[in-house]
C-alpha cells in the first residue's frame, strides 16, 4: 500500500529548472538538461540567423549553441555569469542527440506540482506557456520547436 502512495505522490510533482537568462526564466523538466557547462566562445559561421552563435565543443560532438531570446524576437547577450545548458535533444534525429543554450547564471531547482499557477500574459515565438513561480513569472520554451528552428535553417 505504501508503494502506491509513493507513486501517486511522484506523479503528482515533478523536478523543474529554473533556468535564467537574459530577459526571462524558463522552467524546464530537470531530465531536459544533461549538463550545465561554462560559457566558451563558438566557433562562428558566417551568414547563419542572429540566434544560432555557432557551435562549440562538448565531450568529443559539436553542438549547435543558440540564444533563445534571440529566436524569440529578442537579443542574444553573453554576460559575466554566463553559461551553457546542453540540452537533449527531443526531435528523434539520428544525428542530433543535444543541442546547446545560452544561459546567464546557475539555473536552481524546483519541485514544480500539478497546481502550477498559470500566468496570463502574452507569450513570445517559442514558448507553450506560462506560470507563477513566488513572485516570478516563468516561461515554458517549446524545445521541440526549438530544435526544429536549427533544422529548417538548415544547422543541424
Amino acid at each position: 500500500m505504501s508503494q502506491a502512495v509513493a507513486t501517486q505522490n511522484s506523479a503528482a510533482s515533478l523536478t523543474g529548472l529554473l533556468v535564467p537568462l537574459a530577459d526571462r526564466t524558463l522552467l524546464l523538466p530537470n531530465v531536459a538538461v544533461a549538463e550545465l557547462i561554462p560559457y566558451r566562445a563558438p566557433q562562428v559561421t558566417e551568414g547563419t540567423p542572429d540566434w544560432f552563435l555557432g557551435q562549440i565543443a562538448w565531450r568529443d560532438l559539436r553542438l549547435p549553441l543558440l540564444s533563445f531570446e534571440a529566436a524569440s524576437g529578442g537579443q542574444a547577450q553573453v554576460a559575466g555569469g554566463a553559461r551553457v545548458a546542453v540540452i537533449n535533444a527531443l526531435g528523434g534525429r539520428p544525428k542530433v542527440k543535444f543541442i546547446a543554450l545560452l544561459v546567464q547564471g546557475i539555473p536552481r531547482s524546483l519541485k514544480v506540482d500539478s497546481d502550477l499557477q498559470a500566468a496570463d500574459v502574452e507569450l513570445a515565438p517559442l514558448e507553450l506557456g506560462a506560470a507563477r513561480v513566488a513572485d516570478e513569472v516563468v516561461r515554458i520554451p517549446d524545445l521541440a520547436a526549438l530544435e526544429q528552428l536549427l533544422a529548417d535553417a538548415g544547422l543541424i
